[in-house]
């Protein structure tokens, strides 16, 4: 749940990060070898930070943020003097090189390898809204607003949930789950800071393992409820998408949204932990987000795990269409995951599709498949939302 920074110091290995209430990135050693560079997940960014290497153990070390805005610092490129050139990216904007005054914090794009592109096509507005959860705190939200929005209007609105489950839901910018690509269909898309996210401090971050479908579904609803207080959003025609630990919560969600979603769409999602249990090539995993086997009776974590937050036991709660995408080659989210959602889907009548990639693995790599995904995708929404 949280990765360190640990150096070899006079024979002795030291943490400089270990009073950090937050988990690392990446790294950099700065050219004087005083300094590390490092970056993380911070309040729904990445950004970049400093520690200083202390002259010998025992010293407490201090993490300084360098680096503040709606971006992600997605890398880290190399130093020379005071310029540091990273890597920054965000929603509305693919990879570039940035160099980085080390003396006054402002930051010079060096490449502009997209500005033709962008240049040509409009963009949605990227808005952070803090929402109250069910208990209380305060949880960032990016919601992303289609070209040419108008609040007069009202739109169907789609809730992502993000994978890991401990993925940071930063300003990244995918070729896949591209967030300005679905509000140019039309949409709003809602991108909730769940528990279980990194840039929260580590509490947060790890609160969700062992509680799979508990206070972070709660999040996820929080979310979307408080959107729909907002005129401009379309109550009746909202959808849930996801992929990973994503698409758990969509099979998860579709079971407790009572009524809420009028369509749901799972890639390589979870829906059976048991049978994931006994399929998945990473069983650190399982072992530690859901407590160990399914069959260790009094085990309360996995008891829950594998009975209260299972998928498979609300199937009878399904009521709205579901498209359930999955790659052949995925051995962290075995198949038989996907077969087993659509089967049950299909045998309860419930309008359902299989989207399969026998040459995909967890992820859609090929470029012609993820012309053929986004087909798909958008299609699913247009005949179901």
């Amino acid at each position: 749940d949280k990765n360190d920074l640990v150096i070899l110091l006079d024979g002795q290995k030291v943490n400089l990060t270990a009073q950090w209430d937050n988990t690392v990135n990446g790294f950099l050693w700065a050219e004087d070898g005083k300094s590390i560079f490092l970056n993380a997940a911070t309040q729904g960014t990445i950004q970049l930070f400093q520690v200083k290497v202390p002259k010998k153990p025992g010293k407490p070390s201090e993490v300084i943020q360098l680096t503040e805005g709606q971006f992600d610092v997605a890398g880290l490129v190399g130093q020379t003097g005071h310029t540091l050139v990273v890597a920054r990216n965000d929603m509305n904007q693919a990879r570039e090189l940035f160099a980085l005054d080390l003396k006054t914090g402002e930051m010079t794009q060096l490449t502009h390898v997209n500005d033709s592109i962008f240049q040509s096509i409009e963009l949605g507005k990227v808005e952070k809204r803090m929402v109250t959860t069910t208990d209380n705190k305060q949880m960032v939200t990016w919601v992303i607003y289609p070209p040419g929005f108008d609040a007069s209007k009202k739109y169907p609105t789609l809730l992502y949930c993000q994978g890991g489950p401990q993925g940071a839901l930063s300003q990244f910018y995918s070729y896949r789950w591209n967030f300005q690509l679905m509000a140019a269909q039309g949409y709003i898309v809602v991108a909730p800071n769940r528990r279980g996210m990194p840039g929260y401090g580590v509490e947060w971050n790890e609160q969700i393992s062992g509680d799979w479908g508990g206070q972070n579904m709660q999040d996820y609803l929080a979310a979307i409820d408080d959107m729909t207080k907002e005129p401009y959003v379309d109550a009746d025609r909202l959808g849930c998408v996801g992929a990973s630990y994503g698409g758990y919560s969509a099979f998860y969600l579709s079971g407790i949204h009572e009524g809420r979603f009028k369509t749901f769409i799972a890639h390589d999602g979870i829906f059976n932990t048991r049978s994931m249990y006994g399929t998945t090539e990473e069983l650190f995993f399982v072992n530690y987000d859901m407590g160990g086997p399914y069959w260790e009776k009094d085990n309360a974590i996995a008891i829950k795990s594998y009975r209260d937050f299972n998928p498979i036991e609300k199937v009878d709660q399904w009521t709205a269409p579901i498209l359930i995408i999955q790659g052949g080659k995925d051995y962290r989210v075995p198949i038989g995951q996907s077969l087993e959602a659509f089967q049950a889907a299909q045998l309860r009548g419930i309008k359902s599709k299989l989207l399969y990639f026998p040459e995909e693995n967890h992820w859609i790599l090929s470029a012609q498949n993820g012309l053929v995904w986004q087909r798909e995708f958008f299609k699913w929404l247009e005949e179901t939302l």
